[in-house]
């Protein structure tokens, strides 16, 4: 979509009408007519043309408005690579002429054009195209060859990257960086526009704009000049609108060895006006951390230099509630010891995060004492290589989850945990906590949980769980002493007085050892309910082994599950009679397609969440349940 003309409100036949009106047949030049000529002038010198300092390429062809006695008419002219100006109006008497010049060339006669820019800038042609230009009114007296300076209409954002502090890896190429302007569409991509009437304050002649209902985002245009000290210049052209404060105006994303750090946004703090002619420019220190940002003040096109603003990227921040929003390893591990000693310390991951080389000590130091009880949200993001050595009576990533904890939208990748425990009481191990009284909500597992302690509970996910678990995967092999109660995703549901639940959970890794083991929970007593859950996994081990739960007690009971992946049954052992809601998939009777719809009856119309599988044979995935 090139916008090398622009279409007018009015009807096509208007535009037919227009071009063809050149009233040379209303001519015969007497003796010592002349063409009109003229020369022209780009106003600035950051440069939208096809050439970088804003001179003409010699190939442009500008609408040319003449005022004379006999009205006002649009006339083609040709302008080279000098600026001179040459078209077919002619004076008919030697008087004075009034002149305005678009670009492109633009044959109509209403001053209310519609215009937009593209979406994708990052060819020349593509960014270049959306450079609306428009000259002032001038008065021309016959004989003379005046020069018409064109101001540009759109408005202009420049994003200057510098190079002090860019990861190593993306310091010598551009293609590691991602820049969006106005992600999720929120920037009028369009609008109408009409020609400027009088200079303004500054003798700049510039038009007025209603913006359209086009919306949009813009990759930006890698320039080829960038100011000195700066690793990369982006820019695009937009059309002049007003921005709100609260808009994410700018998303950045760069990568390192392999890992992204992002996405970052710059979200406008106060109302924003991009005016015609006008330059708004970014400066972002890249430190592949954080974010902080000062808005920067607009400059005339043809001011030159750069604004003020500077976004600069940190481990962590921290807002006003104390909240920490952590953008690497090293900012993990600040959060974990704000949570050591305030273990109401809120975190929200806004990178994917590589804990190789680190040891990793359970947040509470692995004590029954020591409940979390704030919110980690992962956001989405992936924390890769967690690795824990050592004896815990309560140990994972975090080591006790309080009442009022919550763990959410968390991928723990390739976890190495090997827990060796030998104290009093029976140790609690799970990748994500040892003990969960609270909320653990769309959360997955992968790696390796291990536990070689004399007693002891033992999950991919949770050792001992009295709280509620919901929407997780694991696919983790996991390794249980003799006499560990070992799950897919959990060890035990330990109390005896509380509810508690899983639900729209799954599991399809290997278990090996343990005493009671099943594919979801090793050991559940008294008020325990799995619910619409299955497991694929396969179960080594001599004991009580269920496809869905190894030892099921009174007042405990499955709804909608199945099972797959192991030649047992769905309990290894129940003292509750026969043992109900949970079943084999044997390929007639029950299937993944009819396993699908009985668990999504049971998780209800309002869940969060529904499986998903468009084949009986293959077991679903989660979706969001929209």
């Amino acid at each position: 979509m090139k916008r090398y003309t622009i279409h007018t409100f009015s009807a096509l036949a208007l535009l037919l009408a227009a071009t063809a009106c050149t009233r040379d047949d209303a001519r015969t030049l007497p003796d010592g007519t002349q063409p009109l000529t003229l020369t022209a002038a780009i106003e600035g010198s950051a440069g939208t043309r096809a050439t970088v300092d804003n001179r003409w390429n010699g190939n442009e062809t500008i609408a040319l408005q003449v005022t004379d006695g006999d009205g006002t008419d649009w006339y083609d002219y040709m302008v080279d690579d000098k600026g001179n100006m040459s078209g077919d109006y002619y004076w008919t008497n030697p008087g004075s002429v009034t002149v305005l010049g678009l670009y492109p060339n633009i044959m109509a006669e209403s001053n209310d054009w519609t215009w937009s820019v593209e979406e994708d800038q990052s060819s020349d042609a593509d960014y270049q195209s959306g450079d609306l230009l428009c000259s002032e009114f001038k008065a021309v007296n016959f004989g003379q060859t005046p020069n018409l300076t064109f101001y540009h209409q759109t408005a202009k954002v420049v994003v200057n990257i510098k190079q002090e502090g860019l990861p190593e890896s993306i310091s010598a190429t551009t293609e590691n960086i991602s820049l969006t302007i106005g992600e999720g569409g929120i920037l009028a991509m369009d609008g109408s526009f009409t020609i400027p009437t009088a200079a303004d304050n500054d003798g700049r002649w510039l038009g007025t704009w209603r913006t359209g209902s086009t919306k949009g985002s813009i990759k930006p245009h890698l320039a080829t000049a960038k100011p000195e000290g700066c690793f990369a210049t982006y820019e695009a052209l937009v059309i002049p609108q007003d921005v709100t404060a609260g808009t994410r105006l700018l998303t950045f994303t760069a990568e390192k060895g392999g890992t992204s750090y992002g996405p970052f946004y710059y979200t406008l703090q106060n109302n924003a006006e991009w005016k015609a002619g006008y330059v708004y420019t970014y400066d972002i220190t890249v430190f592949h951390y954080g974010l902080e940002v000062q808005v920067s003040e607009s400059i005339n096109w043809n001011d030159g230099g750069t604004g003020s603003g500077n976004i600069t990227l940190k481990d962590y921040t921290i807002s006003d509630d104390g909240t920490y929003t952590v953008y690497t390893a090293e900012g993990l591990n600040e959060w974990a010891k704000a949570a050591n000693e305030n273990l109401s310390t809120n975190c929200i991951l806004m990178a994917d995060i590589d804990l190789s080389g680190v040891d990793w000590e359970p947040i509470g130091n692995g004590n029954y004492y020591n409940r979390y009880n704030g919110i980690l949200d992962g956001n989405g993001h992936t924390i890769r290589n967690l690795r824990q050595d050592g004896s815990y009576e309560y140990g994972g990533f975090i080591g006790h989850i309080g009442t009022d904890g919550r763990v959410q939208n968390l991928t723990l990748s390739d976890v190495n945990i090997n827990n060796t425990y030998s104290g009093r009481y029976p140790s609690e191990m799970g990748a994500v906590t040892g003990y969960n009284e609270g909320t653990i909500s769309n959360c997955e597992i992968s790696g390796s949980v291990s536990q070689t302690s004399e007693y002891g509970n033992l999950g991919s996910l949770v050792g001992n769980n009295t709280g509620n678990i919901e929407y997780c995967r694991s696919s983790a092999t996991i390794h249980g002493d003799e006499n560990n109660y070992v799950g897919g995703l959990v060890g035990q549901h330990g109390s005896y007085v509380t509810s508690s639940f899983v639900r729209g959970c799954s599991f399809s890794g290997n278990i090996i050892g343990g005493y009671s083991v099943g594919g979801i929970t090793g050991w559940c007593p008294y008020f325990y309910t799995v619910i619409a859950c299955y497991s694929t996994g396969t179960l080594s081990n001599e004991y009580n082994k269920g496809g869905i739960v190894g030892f099921l007690q009174h007042g405990s009971e499955t709804t909608a599950c199945y099972w797959e992946g192991f030649d047992g049954a769905s309990f290894g052992y129940c003292n509750s009679g026969e043992g109900s809601g949970a079943y084999q998939i044997d390929g007639t009777t029950h299937t993944w397609q009819t396993a699908t719809q009985a668990m999504n009856e049971a998780l209800g119309t309002d869940a969060e969440y529904h499986w998903h599988t468009d084949d009986p044979n293959t077991p679903p995935t989660l979706v969001p349940n929209n």
